[in-house]
């Protein structure tokens, strides 16, 4: 039990590194929380600091889920994978070390199904940019990606996979809630490098 709890604890910490803020500090002097959106996700960053900035920004929130999700493998704890990685986004969108101010849940959510269910990772990414490219509107994409993965998860008869999906999914439209507000008002930025 102790082992376990230490794990969550590991978890909430490796999703609370703000790489979004990171990235700006240490590389372009910026505080990305003061620019955009506000949000230290990978969309901020894409539109704050640009391309560059913002694939390592998600690469880095990606493999904070999937780090997360790994520990009980690597440390030999009995604790559902996907428990743990819960708390990792957790820590993504409400970090300890940023004012408990932080990213929108995808990439990090996306890294939690990488370490447990690949296939599901893949399928969704694929179809995150499909949704891109034919949308122009990364919080749009987000949204359906995340209910996609829902029914997506439906077909594997996993339980727990099912219900955790449906609490990522769930964190994803409750963070985006401002942007689909913006969306119904055609207020809501569109990308323009795909």
């Amino acid at each position: 039990m102790v082992l376990n709890a230490i794990i969550v604890l590991l978890a909430y910490l490796l999703g609370s590194i703000p790489s979004g803020l990171i990235v700006g500090k240490v590389f372009y002097g910026k505080d990305i929380r003061e620019h955009g959106s506000g949000n230290l996700g990978g969309t901020n960053t894409f539109r704050t600091l640009g391309v560059k900035a913002g694939m390592a920004v998600t690469v880095a929130d990606i493999l904070k889920g999937t780090l997360a999700a790994s520990l009980p493998l690597l440390l030999g704890a009995d604790v559902h994978t996907l428990l743990v990685g819960i708390f990792a986004v957790i820590g993504h969108m409400y970090p300890v070390f940023a004012g408990f101010r932080g990213g929108k849940a995808v990439a990090t959510s996306g890294g939690v199904l990488l370490a447990y269910v690949p296939i599901l990772f893949l399928f969704t990414l694929i179809f995150f940019f499909i949704s891109l490219y034919l949308t122009k509107y990364v919080s749009l994409s987000s949204i359906l990606t995340g209910f996609v993965a829902f029914i997506s998860s439906l077909f594997t008869q996993d339980l727990p996979l099912i219900l955790v999906v449906a609490v990522l999914a769930t964190f994803v439209i409750y963070r985006h809630r401002e942007n689909i507000q913006r969306i119904r008002k055609k207020t809501e930025p569109k990308i323009t490098w795909l």
